[in-house]
């Protein structure tokens, strides 16, 4: 039987496991480069061929984890049957980030707080708030909620919320409340009328 050869991991991937336990556990403008790269074990030519600087390398850490965001709320959602149902699982899979070792808040408003307003890293943070929007509303709808968008305005509060709460109050449960607190929101929302059968 032939011998296994290990798997090498690429600059790349290195220089991303490096930013992200980096970036995320002590933030964007406090960590330098220097410090990615000798954490990474790479040369400093890696960085910069590969991502061209610093702000492109938090872009694509950011980008890392809006990816496996996307992946943890999807799979989630496979356990829930009904739109509402999974209106509701969105906040099982936040509470589930909660308890994760070394939560340490929104990555994204994270990085946001340290950036300006034109720079990438917030456009990468735009595009994941807009996902978060947009998977909101879809359910909303296919719940037959009658306003889809303000559900979904109201659920992003809530999810911030408990975001924040979990951080700053070392809370892991406020998933759970935010969860009880949609759940009676879901309860007031008026649904939209029913369409008349054209075959009847």
């Amino acid at each position: 039987m032939a011998a296994r050869t290990p798997t090498r991991v690429s600059a790349r991937e290195r220089l991303l496991t490096a930013a992200d336990e980096l970036f995320y556990g002590e933030g964007v403008q406090t960590v330098g480069i220097d410090r990615v790269i000798e954490h990474a074990g790479v040369a400093k030519a890696s960085l910069y061929n590969t991502f061209g600087s610093k702000e492109g390398l938090v872009c694509a850490y950011l980008e890392l984890r809006f990816e496996r965001r996307k992946e943890h709320i999807s799979r989630t959602l496979t356990r829930f049957r009904t739109p509402r149902e999974k209106l509701l699982g969105v906040f099982d899979a936040l509470g589930e980030a909660f308890t994760e070792p070394g939560f340490n808040g929104c990555s994204f408003a994270r990085a946001t707080s340290e950036t300006t307003e034109d720079s990438a890293v917030r456009k990468v943070a735009d595009d994941y708030r807009a996902w978060l929007r947009e998977l909101f509303a879809e359910l909303a709808g296919a719940a037959g909620y009658a306003d889809p968008e303000a559900i979904a305005r109201q659920f992003l509060l809530l999810y911030d919320g408990a975001g924040q709460a979990a951080k700053m109050d070392r809370d892991p449960s406020a998933a759970t409340t935010s969860r009880a607190a949609a759940a009676v929101l879901l309860d007031a929302s008026p649904l939209a009328p029913a369409v008349p059968d054209p075959a009847r």
